[in-house]
């Protein structure tokens, strides 16, 4: 008699349950993400000898960002022998955000841009060559390996 009535209230209890319904819609309660987006646009030619012109630009529903809550760039070399400090951005205007540096010696160099809007923060980073390449570079770049973030992220 316990069995059939644990059974039963087991049954009662799924079909009670089953009966329930989510609310339409109950996904908008929480809040909604609009991510960032951004495009690091690098000089075609570097030269350690001349000033460069770093640039991002930075969209959020598909529309450009004016005036984000915040742009830095930060630029190091691969084997870690030269790392330039983070730097705020210019806004140029469109969503468009620069630096210019002058790159002092030749090698494979990184870009990171630390950019924050509207609750998205993105960090994407790219890689860039500036000269000529050492043959420890080039070792590098062939065997594949993945980058070790060379930043200091402390910076708020």
């Amino acid at each position: 008699m316990k069995k059939n009535a644990v059974i039963l209230l087991l049954v009662l209890t799924a079909t009670i349950l089953s009966a329930c319904s989510l609310e339409p819609e109950v996904e908008k309660r929480y809040k909604q993400e609009n991510p960032l987006v951004a495009d690091i646009i690098i000089p075609e030619t570097l030269s350690h000898t001349e000033l460069s012109t770093f640039e991002v630009i930075l969209q959020q529903e598909g529309a450009e960002v004016e005036d984000a809550d915040f742009v830095h760039f930060e630029i190091w070399k691969q084997d870690g022998s030269i790392k330039y400090g983070m730097e705020e951005a210019n806004e140029i205007g469109n969503g468009i955000y620069q630096i210019s540096k002058r790159i002092n010696r030749d090698g494979l160099y990184y870009i990171k841009v630390h950019a924050g809007n509207n609750g998205s923060l993105i960090m994407p980073q790219k890689q860039f060559v500036v000269g000529e390449l050492s043959e420890n570079e080039l070792e590098f770049l062939q065997s594949g390996a993945k980058v070790e973030n060379q930043t200091e992220e402390s910076h708020h």
